[in-house]
């Protein structure tokens, strides 16, 4: 399902690597560096087990240090709590990474790593589908999709006035029963996620704006999705 354990490098711009607090407790990794990473800026750095991985809640991009003899898999999922850094296999989080910072085989991994969050969490982003909404007199949230034309945005828009979607299942039926098809709605989601974490949007649905993109404006969906889930 994911790609191969990393060996293959692109140097993103150099970095201070900052120790701070993540905004999530838990991470998936999407590659393990068990010799580090040759291009780190730091000389510790590049001979300590190296994990790059992106948190399941805000999906913040993380690197983590680890003690030497342990094993990761892509796609597993790690506490990263501050309060639990050297009590366990994890020595020290770092972040948060920008894209360019990541192995190539991270860049591989990360639209499916975030597909599997997604399907994960259904219960909450089915609920994007009904609550989403405008964001200029000419451009819808939804669109901001892979796939989601006029058309299909239409017949969203329509059929969630008639009943809210309960699951994408119920969302795929009901659009198969209008005569439209789209690929997996977790994947169209989770391939926006990857779109922010590049960094260069305009509008960001799931992701804060990077520093320095002023111009770019946050429209909160992912926080309004866990407070309609929370609140049943």
């Amino acid at each position: 399902m994911y790609g191969r354990r990393g060996r293959d490098f692109e140097r993103g711009p150099p970095r201070r690597r900052e120790r701070w607090r993540p905004p999530e407790d838990f991470a998936v990794i999407l590659d393990f560096l068990p010799q580090g990473n040759p291009f780190d800026r730091h000389p510790e750095h590049r001979r300590e087990p190296l994990v790059q991985a992106v948190g399941d809640r805000y999906f913040t991009l993380v690197e983590i240090t680890t003690k030497m003899g342990e094993d990761f898999r892509v796609g597993e999922k790690i506490y990263i709590n501050p309060e639990y850094i050297g009590k366990g296999p994890i020595t020290g989080l770092y972040g948060p990474v920008r894209y360019e910072e990541l192995t190539n085989v991270a860049k591989d991994n990360l639209v499916p790593v975030l597909e599997e969050i997604v399907k994960e969490k259904e219960r909450v982003f089915a609920n994007l589908f009904n609550i989403a909404e405008p964001i200029t007199l000419k451009m819808h949230a939804l669109e901001l999709l892979p796939g989601i034309g006029k058309k299909c945005l239409m017949v969203i828009l329509e059929e969630r006035k008639t009943k809210p979607f309960e699951s994408f299942e119920d969302l795929e039926r009901r659009l198969s029963l209008r005569g439209l098809k789209m690929q997996p709605l977790a994947r169209l989601i989770a391939e926006r996620i990857a779109v922010e974490l590049r960094g260069g949007e305009r509008y960001y649905m799931f992701v804060r704006p990077r520093e320095g993109e002023e111009q770019a404006r946050y429209l909160g969906l992912l926080e309004r999705l866990y407070l309609v889930a929370e609140r049943g």
